[in-house]
């Protein structure tokens, strides 16, 4: 029978270690000390309060901990005195089942890492939806990993602890993350369409336009439909909208001029009483393309979330005194077309008409791909929102990075989308012979840009938070007998303000003439982007805050080095981001890009918590 938090509250401190025995593999202690901050009031924070124990445990007491662990499919598996958490884990992943060839593979494989570790390979071997990885998810992940570095593989293998403990204490408490699951379905789902060249490797692209991408629209779509949304459609840039409507009467016509299903027109006087008594839109979404070989959960995270939250509302023949729209960005990425956050900025009323004669690497421009996919490009203008008719915007992002992973946090608030400037450059020098030119002869455009780059690296870090990134650097015609006479480069700088963004980038700059000047180059640079900063509104952040501490999570504010759907609409109304915690290091733009169905759980319940804040600040 299921225990619960109230029991473990008020059992004696022998008692309360009993019901949580067996999570920490013959490693008791750990619950013991974290028993010491009762009450619980989620079992979130019950969570958290054994990931600090063992965080606060130093070194010596982690490495004991994993050693604790068996080896996968190893000797205790073989001679069956694994404990019954780890019998049934092993089990469910199939490792109580190996083919000769798969037993002999894994069997090397721990060899090899505990040579390189001296300790065993630690893996949640259920998932990140608690179903059981495939034996080739288990086998790649144990290659992939013997690469890391120590330090990185012993805090990876106490992740993967706190992952088991996990889906043990759901196990104990009988706890389902149900939405969470229908979410995490929902990405896999939608993971299956892919651009070709693409899906034939197994890889995920989906760029704008493309059948695949088409395929992904309809799906979310039908989705929207099936999950109560009272109007679905797919608008002129192919964005894909799903509105629930408010309960007051007139909430339709004041978030979108047109009148409610049943009414006559009445003009603009109807509109403007509407929008008086509030009854406006919260509007919510992200983007559903990828870029090439990416992840599963960039942007569309942004899109269920809420769509798991509105379906329960439409279950429960619940209303809000506002209606929700939820968007499905088309293009965010900027992969087929130069035409990045086209389908944010179509809501601002920032589409370029100029982009409709961009072509793709077929020759194909934006315009035929829109009238192929049967979009009404004179409509496009239509799409721009009326700001007074919008609550705000928040959306829910994976992290994209490591700290939440590193933190062992499921949720964090974001403070700010950094502002961010990017040029391509060129230094020119002199090539000549690498064989017969003297060093301090040379003029290497190469060694200028790579001075560069370290002072670049070097300045980024002295702001604590912000980045600076050469991603592209070429030698045209290179060999490797010539001293470079050019060299092409990319930067790439971000920072929380535009005010630090903007020294940052004076000093990069001034640092490029000056080498250039002492080694005798020129040099020439163009800005391609600059994007402003979108500090959260505090309202918004702090409707967030409550939410998030409101389930038991320690509060985490943090800003966004990646840019957002929430960077655009920044521009017309107040906006707020929730971020979720990546695994595998919290990697993104990577088809090891992943997120655990609990997680995907919180979120949820942190947007319906918000939800019901906004229900109840309304007149």
């Amino acid at each position: 029978m299921p225990i619960t938090l109230e029991q473990v509250n008020a059992a004696t401190p022998e008692q309360a270690a009993q019901l949580l025995d067996g999570l920490y593999e013959h490693s008791p202690w750990i619950a013991e000390r974290a028993l010491a901050q009762r009450p619980f009031h989620s079992l979130a924070q019950l969570k958290h309060a054994m990931t600090r124990v063992l965080e606060e445990a130093g070194r010596e007491a982690q490495i004991g901990l994993i050693r604790a662990h068996p080896e996968l499919a190893g000797k205790a598996m073989v001679s069956k005195t694994l404990t019954a958490e780890s019998t049934n884990e092993q089990t469910k992943a199939g490792l109580t089942d190996c083919t000769p060839e798969e037993f002999a593979t894994i069997q090397r494989l721990n060899a090899d890492y505990n040579a390189k570790f001296g300790w065993p390979f630690i893996l949640a071997v259920r998932g990140p939806r608690g179903a059981g990885l495939s034996k080739q998810q288990i086998i790649e992940a144990f290659e992939r990993r013997l690469d890391n570095h120590p330090d990185f593989e012993l805090q990876e293998c106490l992740r993967n602890i706190h992952r088991v403990v996990e889906l043990r204490l759901n196990d104990k408490f009988g706890v389902e993350p149900g939405l969470g699951n229908d979410c995490w379905d929902w990405h896999e789902r939608l993971a299956q369409h892919s651009d070709p060249g693409y899906a034939e490797r197994g890889e995920l692209t989906v760029t704008y336009l493309t059948d695949a991408h088409r395929a992904c629209a309809q799906r979310i779509s039908h989705w929207m439909r099936d999950c109560g949304f009272d109007e679905v459609e797919i608008d002129a840039v192919g964005n894909v909208v799903g509105r629930y409507h408010a309960a007051q009467p007139g909430a339709i016509a004041a978030a979108t001029g047109r009148p409610e299903q049943g009414t006559a027109p009445s003009g603009g006087s109807a509109v403007r009483e509407a929008t008086s008594v509030g009854a406006r839109w919260l509007l919510t979404g992200s983007h559903y393309d990828t870029v090439r070989n990416g992840g599963k959960y960039d942007g569309r995270l942004g899109i269920f979330v809420p769509m798991a939250c509105v379906r329960e509302l439409s279950r429960q023949g619940r209303r809000l005194p506002f209606g929700i729209e939820v968007v499905g960005f088309a293009e965010e990425e900027g992969q087929r077309y130069k035409a990045t956050f086209l389908g944010s900025g179509a809501l601002t009323g920032h589409f370029q008409p100029e982009w409709l004669d961009q072509q793709d690497a077929d020759g194909v421009t934006m315009r035929e791909a829109m009238q192929h996919a049967g979009l009404c490009i004179a409509d496009i203008p239509k799409l721009q929102r009326d700001p007074a008719r919008y609550l705000g915007f928040v959306e829910v992002h994976i992290e994209q990075g490591p700290v939440l992973n590193e933190l062992n946090l499921p949720l964090g608030i974001v403070s700010s989308i950094n502002g961010s400037v990017r040029y391509l450059g060129e230094v020119i020098g002199m090539a000549s012979h690498a064989g017969t030119t003297p060093m301090d002869r040379r003029r290497d455009a190469a060694a200028a840009v790579a001075e560069l780059v370290l002072y670049a690296e070097r300045r980024a870090a002295q702001d604590g938070d912000s980045v600076a990134t050469v991603g592209q650097l070429q030698v045209p015609n290179g060999s490797i007998n010539v001293v470079p006479g050019r060299c092409q480069f990319s930067l790439d700088m971000r920072a929380p303000t535009d005010a630090q963004r903007d020294a940052l980038a004076r000093d990069v700059l001034a640092e490029l003439a000056a080498i250039c000047e002492r080694r005798g180059l020129h040099h020439r640079l163009e800005e391609t982007m600059c994007a402003a900063a979108a500090p959260s509104a505090p309202a918004w952040q702090a409707r967030w805050e409550r939410a998030v501490q409101a389930l038991g999570v320690p509060l985490y504010r943090m800003p966004s080095g990646a840019g957002h759907d929430a960077m655009k609409l920044h521009e017309i109304m107040p906006q707020a981001m929730l971020f979720v915690r990546g695994e595998n290091a919290g990697i993104s733009h990577n088809p090891l890009e992943s997120s655990t169905s609990d997680d995907m759980q919180l979120a949820i319940d942190a947007f319906s918590l918000l939800l019901d804040q906004l229900a109840t600040e309304q007149p």
